[in-house]
């Protein structure tokens, strides 16, 4: 499939993300992939946190649990806008930690970056905002991981990593977005409920909002990842991947 700016579909970069999520579907329940939920955890509230700061407020600090719960406590100027900004900035901001990871592994070939950016990102997070020990342990070790592997790590493994990092993602948003605000009982106590008791617009409105957004942004960024414009004659090659053992 070509595209009018010359872009043509990569199927074997289509078949490898369709791989990856379903193979994080399979395998959603095994113990082996909870450090990863968590850390999809740690994307949604550093949302709440980056966007609180944008505003011109402060983070006081951010919880991480063990059964992939969350917090962010800030403190923001007075406003509703303030208010909308920070409070959709959770379920968004993983979607665009998503899409980021999938751009820039699949279109630009940044993996190593990739990987050593969120290493220090974890590190800023866990030594400025963490707000309890299991918080800080989980943002430094996974910080440390993450930079060992940028470094060391053979580049068609650091590849292989972001990549299901950003399959993961993905999918660990459209069940968020499932289970927290299409579900009544959950809904009542998520952001959407927040915002609800400070606009009056329905729970249910940002719920949809929310979804519809979240879920275009991560189709936008995997048709861009996956259709790579040629250069001089021959299409962008990913280097080689290393075959993942399933667990």
């Amino acid at each position: 499939m070509r595209t009018a700016s010359g872009a043509t579909l990569d199927v074997g970069r289509l078949a490898l993300l369709v791989l990856l999520v379903g193979a994080s579907w399979y395998f959603w329940y095994s113990p082996v992939l909870w450090p990863v939920k968590v850390l999809v955890v740690m994307m949604h509230e550093s949302g709440h946190a980056i966007a609180a700061l944008l505003v011109g407020g402060s983070v006081d600090r951010v919880h991480l649990q063990v059964n992939e719960g969350g917090s962010c406590f800030s403190r923001l100027p007075p406003g509703v806008f303030n208010r909308i900004v920070v409070s959709s900035a959770g379920y968004l901001g993983s979607a665009v930690a998503g899409a980021l990871l999938m751009l820039a592994t699949f279109r630009f070939r940044l993996g190593r970056a990739v990987m050593g950016a969120a290493s220090v990102w974890l590190g800023v997070m866990g030594f400025f905002y963490a707000g309890d020990l299991f918080t800080l342990a989980f943002c430094l070790g996974m910080a440390v991981a993450m930079g060992l592997g940028a470094r060391f790590l053979p580049s068609g493994v650091v590849d292989a990593l972001n990549l299901f990092l950003a399959a993961f993602t993905a999918l660990y948003v459209v069940f968020d977005l499932r289970d927290d605000l299409w579900n009544s009982a959950v809904r009542a106590q998520s952001d959407a409920a927040i915002l609800a008791s400070e606009t009056w617009v329905p729970s249910i409105v940002w719920a949809a909002l929310w979804t519809l957004l979240s879920l275009g942004l991560l189709a936008v960024s995997a048709y861009w990842a996956l259709h790579a414009k040629p250069r001089d004659g021959g299409g962008m090659r990913m280097p080689p991947v290393a075959r993942a053992r399933r667990v």
